[in-house]
């Protein structure tokens, strides 16, 4: 490991693939700049926004409110980066209050406390109805691996990660940090089982968490208020993402806007993730590939193994998993349950991928 550079994947791919000179580092500047922007964030965003004001969830309505967040929080961290951090650190707290109250919440249903007469109606039969489609699988892991997205953001400073112990502190805190959220996000995702009906969950996009506030307390606090708590934690994730790229802030907003207006409305926040997945996967399996090859340097030029390296299995399963969201995807989905409306996502999405690390 490399504990005195931050960086985080474009160093490891910088000493794995040292020629071309600058080639690789100079491909995954372009990519992560070109995919940083918000459209995804901004979108849920809008929905949500729009709901707790009760305003027609429309494709103008959505896409007005989604720029106007965009040009909020760039100028929010033009004006003032301090306030930005600021911002960051306390939609972050209010977020993982919002998911511990919404796991509170689940747990008070499943215990017979709430309005809600049989919280175990969706438990029965769980998989019936589902599919074993490759392409349906491949999306649903793209969507829950994007959930997670941002937890290696630690290691792009590691070099400013003070301590004797660098490497040990950020590992630590990461596993940590990923046990609180996975424990969080399922059982938050409980409580959405608990509360709302399985033909509400199928057709509710990323409008779930809605449908579990009105469900549970009500028209006033379920859809006015409590949908502002996703909001807000939408207008924390912008605000971070613009804040980590100052210097390209009007790329951002430019990209970002033009994917909010070019794409439709009901398909722009699946196409964004399916289009941000896989220049990461492809670098990521890259960076696999370039783990064994700097041990295998280390080996031949008699240096001993790190003490804090992955296991050679752990690299390979991760390998796997970013080998198996690149190739399965290109599986036709099965008629009428395409991601988006354009079925060939896929297709374009890898061939944009190659095409930016080109």
């Amino acid at each position: 490991m490399f504990p005195h550079r931050s960086g985080a994947d474009v160093v490891y791919l910088e000493q794995a693939y040292p020629w071309p000179r600058f080639l690789v580092s100079s491909s995954f500047a372009i990519a992560t700049v070109l995919m940083s922007f918000n459209a995804s964030n901004a979108v849920v965003f809008a929905q949500y926004t729009l709901i707790a004001l009760e305003i027609p969830v429309t494709g103008f309505n959505q896409t007005v409110t989604a720029l106007t967040v965009v040009l909020v929080t760039t100028g929010l961290v033009g004006v003032s980066t301090k306030w930005s951090l600021r911002t960051i650190n306390f939609l972050t707290v209010v977020k993982i209050i919002s998911l511990a109250f919404m796991v509170v919440t689940g747990v008070a249903v499943l215990l017979g406390l709430t309005r809600i007469k049989d919280p175990y109606a969706n438990f029965h039969n769980l998989f019936e109805g589902t599919t074993t489609s490759p392409n349906a699988f491949a999306t649903a892991l793209v969507k829950a691996n994007y959930a997670f997205h941002g937890w290696q953001n630690a290691y792009n400073v590691l070099g400013e990660v003070k301590g004797p112990n660098p490497v040990g502190t950020v590992r630590k805190s990461s596993i940590i940090a990923l046990t609180l959220m996975v424990a969080l996000f399922m059982l938050v995702n409980v409580a959405y089982v608990a509360v709302v009906p399985r033909e509400e969950i199928k057709s509710s996009g990323q409008l779930i968490a809605a449908l579990f506030f009105q469900r549970l307390f009500g028209p006033l606090i379920g859809i006015k208020v409590l949908p502002l708590l996703v909001a807000s934690s939408c207008f924390g994730n912008i605000v971070a993402v613009v804040f980590r790229w100052p210097s390209a802030v009007l790329l951002i907003i430019g990209i970002t806007s033009l994917v909010i207006l070019v794409l439709p409305a009901e398909d722009a926040f699946n196409f964004v993730l399916d289009f941000l997945s896989y220049p990461r996967l492809i670098f990521q399996s890259a960076m696999c590939f370039g783990v064994w090859i700097l041990r295998k340097r280390r080996f031949l030029a008699g240096i001993p193994p790190s003490i804090l390296q992955a296991r050679n299995s752990t690299v390979f399963i991760y390998l796997l998993s970013c080998i198996l969201l690149l190739v399965v995807p290109w599986v036709p989905p099965e008629p009428g349950h395409a991601d988006v409306s354009v079925c060939a996502v896929a297709y374009i999405t890898t061939f944009g991928s190659f095409s930016f690390r080109d």
